[in-house]
Order: C-alpha cells, then structure tokens, then sequence
C-alpha cells in the first residue's frame, strides 16, 4: 500500500469527510456529497440570464443586468445562492472546512463545461482577498478553487496575477451602488495580459461588482475578454 493512500485512510478515520451541504459524516469516504444531498442539489438550468447566469423566470437578461452595463463579458454561478448553499460556504471560508472546496471546485468543472469551451479561457484567475484576511482566515477560498480547478481543465491558474491593494468594507450589508463604491480601485493587475481571455473564479456572486473591478483592472492590462464561474450565484 502507498504511503499516501495509508495517510489518506489514518485521516479518513480521524478527521473523515463531511457532506459539504447537510455536514453528514460520510458513509463512503471516497465521496464529496452524500447521495441524498446529491439527489437534492441541482445547478442552475435554464432559463438563465444571458449574462450573468442568473435563474429568469423569462427573457434574455435579468433584472440586473437589464438595467447597468457590466464590464464583464459573461459568467456563470453553479448553484442557487439559498439559505442551504450560504451555509455550505460559510463553513467552508470561515471555519476550516476547506475539503468543501474539493467538492465545488469539481462541480464548477462538471457543470461548466459547456461555458468552458466556449470561453476558451487561457488563465484561471482568483479574486484575491486582502493580505490582513488572508491571514485570518488562514487561506483564499477563491484561490483554492481557482487552483482545483486548474488541475481539472488543464488551464494554468496564476494566483499572483491580480493584488488587492485596498482593505476594504464587507460588501454583505452594503447595497449595489455602495458595493461599486468600495471596491473603486481595490484590485490591481500586476503584469500585462494582453489578448489573452482570462476566466475570473470565486466563490459567490451576486451584483457582479466584484466581477466588474477585477474585470476592469484585467482590461486596463490588455486582458481580450474576461469571463467568470462562481459556486453560488444569487437571485435576482
């Protein structure tokens, strides 16, 4: 037996795997989801909006993207961001549990697929959180999908690519026109991407105006298109 696969089964035992939507033990550890959590979870189908992904009950665009121009061209959410899933990523940023990540980083492979070879991204970048959060949290949630998800496509991530230069507020409690406002000038893209399509990951997205300051300070680099995948995506 491999050391490795020992390893894995000494900490299966000690630390085993938890459905990272109903936080369930895991009969089968070689799972990511319980089989009745998989059952429940569905993605996102259609209708969606064109830009953004989120569920429209009808037409082309949500209400949203409707009324404002995103810098963006397109991008995608997995799943509904419900009172389920905002759990679900809860613990996986703030307390520990980064083994969620290995599951929502395979399911934004799995179900954006299609997006994926349309997009034909040539760099997975993350949204990065600010140095004073990353040490308290003790790692990025988006980084750590970005780099999964990488391993999945093929396509090389680049975790420096983009800085946050700026503390700034939560964006939880703040409205749209605020979110804008104070994300002005946070990120900042550290080399020249010119022409390339670059394909933003992060974890939840919901007015897009994180999405719209790395997709402008991607642009300002050279960056052709930008594209973004979420695990959640709000309604409208």
């Amino acid at each position: 037996m491999k050391v490795s696969r020992l390893l894995s089964r000494i900490l299966d035992v000690f630390y085993p795997r938890r459905c990272p939507v109903c936080q369930k033990i895991l009969k089968d550890q070689r799972r990511m989801i319980c089989p009745e959590c998989e059952r429940l979870l569905r993605p996102i189908g259609h209708p969606r909006c064109y830009k953004c992904g989120k569920p429209v009950e009808k037409g082309e665009y949500c209400r949203d993207c409707e009324r404002r121009q995103h810098i963006f061209e397109q991008g995608r959410g997995i799943f509904v961001y419900d009172s389920r899933m905002r759990r679900s990523v809860t613990r996986y940023k703030y307390y520990g549990c980064r083994e969620y990540g290995d599951f929502f980083a395979r399911a934004m492979y799995r179900y954006g697929q299609k997006e994926l070879r349309e997009w034909d991204p040539d760099l997975i970048v993350p949204v990065p959180v600010h140095r004073s959060k990353e040490r308290m949290r003790g790692f990025n949630q988006a980084a750590y999908l970005a780099e999964r998800l990488s391993r999945y496509t093929g396509i090389p991530a680049d975790m420096e690519l983009v800085k946050k230069v700026v503390k700034t507020r939560s964006q939880k409690k703040l409205n749209a026109l605020q979110r804008r406002k104070n994300l002005e000038k946070a990120f900042f893209a550290t080399k020249n991407v010119r022409g390339k399509n670059i394909l933003v990951v992060d974890d939840v997205y919901t007015t897009g105006s994180t999405i719209d300051a790395m997709a402008g300070c991607l642009k300002e680099k050279g960056a052709e298109n930008v594209y973004f995948l979420t695990v959640c995506i709000g309604r409208t």
